[in-house]
């Protein structure tokens, strides 16, 4: 179960930035005892691989925080981020870490299965994310665009820490995530207050 949260966490992770939990996926593999990655899934500890991710992560950050720019960025990220996702629950699934020492989860399902529930997970996040954030920067006149940006970024970041050391932590982490992703469905689904005034309003 644990390497299921493991998984679960990275993918979400990916969902808000797409490199970031790869990378600390691939980092972790290469130059630490923590993580040893599956077979099949080494190619992500390759110094190539972590200069690639690097970048991508660079990229993200700077260009999600500029607006109208960060609009570009998801909607170039509507592949990236799921790609990530993926690989990023097929690679951490079968990893074996601090506090998974045995994975055994989905190891007989195929390799598709869990790429396949990284990429919806990954895909979720990433959505609400890009339909959020319009309404962000119309609220703020762009001013919350680069804090909002800077919270997921935090939350990439924690989710992926987590996912790797303290997967237990990863159900806290992804009901958050949830309770937002509820909270703005709810409200894009609400009426603009002048809507709302009009139906309010009684018939003449």
């Amino acid at each position: 179960m644990l390497e299921v949260l493991t998984a679960t966490g990275l993918a979400t992770a990916a969902g808000l930035n797409a490199g970031l939990p790869l990378l600390l996926l691939g980092a972790a593999a290469r130059w630490t005892p923590l993580v040893d990655l599956p077979v099949g899934w080494t190619w992500l500890s390759q110094e190539w691989v972590l200069a690639v991710l690097a970048v991508l992560v660079v990229l993200d950050v700077v260009a999600d925080k500029v607006p109208g720019l960060d609009h570009v960025n998801d909607l170039v990220q509507t592949v990236v981020r799921p790609t990530a996702g993926g690989l990023a629950f097929g690679a951490g699934v079968g990893s074996t870490t601090v506090a998974v020492e045995d994975p055994t989860a989905l190891s007989d399902a195929g390799v598709w299965v869990p790429v396949a529930l990284g990429v919806v997970l990954a895909l979720a996040v990433h959505v609400t994310k890009s339909l959020s954030r319009p309404l962000v920067n119309a609220a703020t006149l762009g001013v919350g665009g680069p804090v909002v940006s800077a919270v997921e970024d935090a939350t990439s970041l924690s989710l992926s820490l987590a996912a790797l050391l303290v997967p237990v932590l990863v159900v806290v982490l992804v009901a958050v995530v949830v309770a937002v992703v509820v909270r703005v469905t709810r409200r894009r689904r609400r009426p603009p207050p002048r809507a709302r005034a009009a139906l309010d309003e009684p018939a003449r």
